[in-house]
């Protein structure tokens, strides 16, 4: 008796936490490795399982948030153009950082991540602005506050 699985998904993978996907593996690994148990003792063996941990290990170590870089964006004032940098790193469901523009540099507070949806505040000359995104897609971000809306290009090393 012969018997074929076959598993299949699609998975936008900046809509999930890196977490969520570390864990996501962790169960598909287990529930595979049950599978082939239930199927057939013996072909489960110590190679199988190392290989199977290995492609977990490095799937879950490239895994990386499509915020996470550098980032630049500019907007007309009447003063001209006013250019911003950003440096972003998500940590779980948190977003860090810093802001740089050619008035100094301030790092992110109350960062937050939720799938595509991102947010966070500056403070910077006794000012406190607020920002909501949004990942337009992996080399575009689009950010709001009370000031108007900018988008983000991934500056590439």
């Amino acid at each position: 008796m012969e018997m074929k699985i076959n598993i299949s998904f699609q998975v936008s993978v900046q809509d999930l936490s890196v977490d969520f996907i570390e864990r996501f593996l962790i169960q598909l690994l287990l529930f595979l490795i049950d599978i082939a148990c239930l199927i057939n003792r013996n072909f489960l063996n110590m190679k199988i399982l190392l290989t199977l941990l290995f492609v977990f290990a490095g799937v879950s170590t490239f895994a990386q948030n499509v915020l996470d870089g550098n980032w630049k964006g500019t907007r007309e004032t009447p003063n001209g153009t006013f250019e911003v940098n950003y440096t972003f790193k998500v940590e779980g469901n948190a977003l860090k950082g810093t802001w740089k523009t050619q008035f100094g540099e301030a790092a992110l507070e109350e960062g937050k991540v939720d799938g595509k949806k991102f947010s966070y505040s500056i403070s910077f000359n006794d000012m406190k602005l607020s920002y909501t995104g949004e990942v337009v897609n992996d080399d575009e971000l689009s950010i709001k506050s009370e000031r108007g809306e900018m988008k983000l290009t991934r500056v590439k090393s």
